[in-house]
Order: C-alpha cells, then structure tokens, then sequence
C-alpha cells in the first residue's frame, strides 16, 4: 500500500521526544515539570455549575458554527476587548480549541497554486507545530522564518524577498510569542497588514495569550486591520478560552474574520468539522462575559513575571516575556544545547523543561531554538520559584 510522503520527514512531535531523550534517567530531586503549557490556575468556579445545568443536551447535535448566544457573547468581547464590532452572524465561528481552527483555517483558505506554483505559508521559527503541518496539509510549502534576539523574537517577515512574499498565501503569526513571550505592537502589526495587502495573502493571528500580559493589553490584528481600513478578510484572528480562563480541557475558541472567508471556513467545518457539545457552547458563553477571573490569573502570572525576573537577574541573555506564560531561556556555552541542558537538570534537580530545537526548524541560517529551553510557568508559585532556582544554579555552573 502506497503511503501520503507530504508528512514523512515530520519530526517525533515534542513531547515523546522529550521523554526519549530522558528515558532511563532517575530524576535528581523532587520532580518539577515545566514543560506543557497547561495552565493549573483556578478555572472559573461556575462552569460545572452551567455544564450540569445543561447536561441533557449532550442528547443533542450541536451547530457547528456555534450558538447564537456564544457568537454573541464572543461579539461583544472582541468588541470590548478591541474596539472593533464584529458581526456575530458572518464574522465568527466557535472553535474546538484554536488548534482545530489554525489547521482547519489552512486547508479551507489556503490555494492551490500562487504565481504558477505550490503557495507559500510565512511561519515563525519557532513555533507552534501545527502551523507547518496544516501547511503540508493544503499542499503549501511552509517558509520558515527565524524570530531571534536580533529580530526582538518576531519574525522580520518586512526582510523577505519580494518573490518569496508574491508566493505567499498565509502568514501565521502568535502574540504574545510561543515560546519567547514577544508582543506584537501596532506599528509590527501594520507592517505585517500592509506586506499582506501589497503580496496579497492572508495574516492568520494566533492570541490564544492575548490576555496574559505584563503591563499593558497586547494590540491586536483585529483592531489594527480595522484602524487601517483593510477588508476584514486579510486577517483571520484565532482565540480560546484555554489561557485565558485556565480551561484547556473545554476546548472552547472561535476565529473571526470577514464574511468571503468565514463562508469558506463554514462550509469546510460542516462536512469536517468537531462541533462543541451544546453544553460546552452554554459554559464557554458565560466565561467570554466574565473577566473578573481573567484579571485574578493575569495577575497570579505578573507575580510569576517578577519572580522569573528576580531569579534571572544578571543572567546573560535572559529575555523578560512580555505576555504568555513561557521562559526561553539561552542555555551557557559550557552546558552545551538544549538538549544536554535538559538532561543535566532533569538528572541533577528533577526540573523537566523542553529542548528549543523541539519547537523549531534548521535554516540555512542555522536552528534559532539549539540553544534553547523554554519553561512554562503553569506551576503553583512555590514550586515554579524552587524550579526557576534550580535552573539558575544549575546553568551557572555550566
């Protein structure tokens, strides 16, 4: 039987790569895991209550596009969050989680074909992996692009030949930053907004961090779209309910963008798509309209800033995340990359972090993750400031 090649050369996925690397070796102290980016802050205490309330509607098929009360909810959120109106009728759908939306998204608005020959999709390196294969997935090519400390760990998308960016389709972009924690502003923004109106392609935003943050709410594609009068479809902006109100396990998010694209996504999710169940749609309506528990995180994770900051001060090459919930940490030269790092203090202190070359892809300009660990700070306060402690130590001696 012949087999599909376009996902042949797909690196093991992060995480079974990472407990390959590790297997056989005995933790050296009390185990920390700052790995996945699951968040353990208190989700909002009346979510069961919503989900039982509306039990039997598990008996029930539920739409695909979302309820009219979770797209209006989620209207009136983007309106308050952004400035910007969007109508719940055309402009957005419920997503199951934003990785369903950001694959589905590629393969209902990627083309077939761009300046005579397979289209190109813009992706950050690193990353979040999904990108590169919903890419392969639409029969794209991903260009991956470095985001280093030179380029303020963003893309410099504005550096890409002109033939590059003609052949380009869709150019996926996360801020805040997985892993660096880089914000996006407005002037990054309008620049990405207007290569895309220039080449013609399309800017896919992934602000699933968009509501932890340091100092100030993050700009976002959405609003600056509309500050410069393009047409909402240059843009399709995918957010959850994940980071922003601790529920990864809901597996509730939408994605918003004009009518001429969110026809394509509709008709693709209704012969393909993985509908939330009525309940889910019912519970996720009422956490859009709360933010009370979304101002009581954000500020557990700018305690969680300040301690990572505290901890590395003086460390060389510490970068301060601006917004999400990531550490990418340069690891010494005497350490070695981030692979060797990762055994030492799995092996010397129990703290398990993930190697950067996990996230990320060779260039010919080199792997901008080698180097690299990033630490997620989902932990309880106590136990991520013990593991960021044994981190330091550790690196220093290297």
């Amino acid at each position: 039987m012949t087999v599909p090649q376009r996902f042949s050369d797909l690196p093991e996925y992060a995480f079974p790569r990472l407990r390959s690397l590790l297997a056989g070796l005995s933790p050296g102290g009390d185990p920390v895991d700052m790995t996945i980016g699951e968040p353990r802050h208190a989700m909002p205490a009346f979510v069961a209550d919503i989900l039982t309330e509306h039990q039997a509607d598990f008996a029930k098929y539920p739409p695909n596009e979302g309820t009219p009360g979770l797209r209006a909810a989620i209207a009136d959120w983007i309106a308050t969050r952004y400035g910007a109106p969007a109508d719940p009728e055309t402009e957005i759908m419920a997503l199951n989680g934003t990785r369903e939306g950001l694959f589905n998204a590629g393969l209902a608005l990627c083309p077939e074909e761009k300046r005579g020959a397979a289209p190109l999709v813009l992706v950050p390196n690193p990353f979040y992996q999904v990108y590169a294969v919903a890419a392969r997935a639409a029969g794209a090519q991903p260009h991956y692009v470095n985001a280093t400390e030179e380029t303020g760990f963003l893309p410099d998308f504005a550096s890409l030949p002109g033939d590059i960016l003609d052949r380009t389709a869709i150019a996926y972009l996360c801020s805040p930053s997985n892993p660096q924690g880089a914000v996006a502003d407005a002037t990054y923004w309008k620049t990405l907004l207007a290569l895309a109106e220039t080449h013609d392609f399309v800017v896919f935003a992934d602000e699933c961090y968009s509501e932890i943050w340091r100092d100030a709410p993050p700009p976002g594609a959405w609003q600056v779209a509309d500050e410069m009068g393009l047409s909402r479809d240059r843009v399709v902006i995918f957010h959850s309910l994940s980071k922003r109100s601790n529920l990864p396990g809901l597996r509730a998010g939408f994605c918003a963008t004009g009518a001429r694209n969110m026809a394509e996504l509709k008709q693709l999710r209704s012969y393909a798509g993985a509908p939330l169940p009525l309940p889910v749609q019912h519970a996720a309506e009422a956490v859009w309209r709360d933010e009370a528990h979304v101002a009581a995180s954000r500020a557990l994770y700018q305690e969680k800033f300040k301690d990572a900051d505290a901890v590395f001060a003086g460390f060389k090459g510490y970068f301060p995340p601006q917004g999400g919930f990531f550490l990418w940490l340069p690891v010494p030269e005497g350490v070695g990359t981030g692979e060797a790092a990762a055994k030492q203090l799995w092996a010397e202190a129990g703290v398990k972090v993930l190697p950067g070359a996990y996230l990320s892809r060779d260039t010919d300009a080199g792997n901008p993750g080698g180097r690299y660990i990033r630490i997620a700070m989902v932990a309880e306060k106590n136990e991520m400031v013990r593991g960021l402690r044994a981190v330091r130590t550790i690196l220093d001696r290297g």
